[in-house]
């Protein structure tokens, strides 16, 4: 039976991945599967393990799982985004965990082993987003980024000590919600150009941008309700031109999707996106600040290989494998 490697963040979720990774192992022994597993011991270490394995590998299959939050599994995509012989599996062990609801990837650490366990024959391909920054920076997303107000909000719900208390109550996700209306009143709208396939938006007053891969981000929040992962196309939200009180009305009805009635809010797709500014703004991918402004993103099709609890949703037409290589 192929070997499972799992790249654990013990860290994850203020410690407590740690008794979920205990509990895993309980569920391995007498399983039948040969793993090994290996634990991140600093910021970025995930990536460097990932790749690791993957250059192990020598081009024969290897299925690499991430136990913990998205910012881990972010991490092992971009450590094998360049391997096409590597599956990546994924445990639930953070506070947000938006990748396990779009993918439909069970909360419980039991059901999600099982689902890989089950699944390992049959992943998924789906996009994932390539952004160039900081000159010749590099950075993949299987979720979204986001320039601008989000940016601002994830990079401090991060580094805030609210959410290692939260965490300890199982109520982490709620530390976005805290941080967002902190922010809210101290950050200030800029100007922003976009160019998505050649055509040009221009906003003298934008709030935040948003390139999605799948609808969820900030702990459940559904703000590309129409996002495909596997239709090689990003989905691109804009919110521009209103009052700070008007904007948290709209981030109140993104948990239900429902943000995109609103005339301030405009919504487009593509696979070649450029966002710029007059002044530097803070970019994020997958919740995980790299950055600022300009970026430019480009869609992947079919680039990366999952065990998922869905079946693909989109259809890719024309695609190019090879576009982002």
């Amino acid at each position: 039976m192929e070997k499972v490697y799992f790249i654990v963040n013990p860290l994850a979720k203020n410690g407590s991945c740690r008794k979920i990774w205990r509990n895993i192992e309980g569920e391995l022994r007498g399983s039948g599967v040969t793993y090994l597993a290996f634990f991140t011991e600093y910021p970025g270490h995930a990536k460097e393990l990932a790749e690791a394995l993957a250059r192990k590998a020598d081009g024969s299959s290897a299925l690499i799982a991430a136990v913990g939050g998205d910012g881990t599994l972010h991490e092992v995509v971009n450590g094998t985004a360049l391997f096409p012989n590597v599956t990546v599996g994924f445990i639930p062990g953070g506070s947000g965990n938006d990748f396990s609801r779009g993918f439909g990837i069970p909360k419980n650490s039991g059901d999600a082993l099982r689902l890989l366990i089950q699944q390992k024959k049959r992943a998924s391909e789906i996009d994932i987003g390539k952004i160039q920054h900081n000159e010749l920076q590099e950075t993949y997303f299987m979720n979204n980024m986001g320039v601008g107000f989000d940016a601002a909000v994830a990079k401090e719900s991060n580094e805030s000590n609210m959410k290692r208390f939260l965490n300890k109550l199982s109520l982490g996700r709620l530390v976005y919600v805290y941080i967002l209306v902190k922010k809210l009143l101290t950050y200030r709208s800029i100007p922003i150009d976009i160019h998505v396939d050649g055509k040009e938006f221009r906003y003298d007053s934008a709030w935040f941008v948003t390139v999605s891969n799948q609808p969820y981000y900030g702990g459940g929040m559904k703000i590309a309700p129409d996002a495909l992962p596997d239709d090689g196309l990003l989905d691109v939200t804009v919110v521009h031109d209103l009052s700070r009180w008007k904007l948290l009305l709209i981030f109140i009805s993104v948990f239900w999707g429902k943000h995109t009635r609103f005339r301030e809010v405009e919504q487009f797709t593509g696979r070649s996106i450029t966002i710029t500014s007059p002044v530097e703004v803070l970019a994020h991918a997958d919740g995980e600040a790299i950055g600022h402004t300009p970026v430019r993103i480009q869609a992947c099709p079919k680039t990366l290989r999952i065990i998922s609890g869905k079946t693909n949703t989109g259809h890719t037409e024309e695609l190019n494998i090879n576009d982002c290589h």
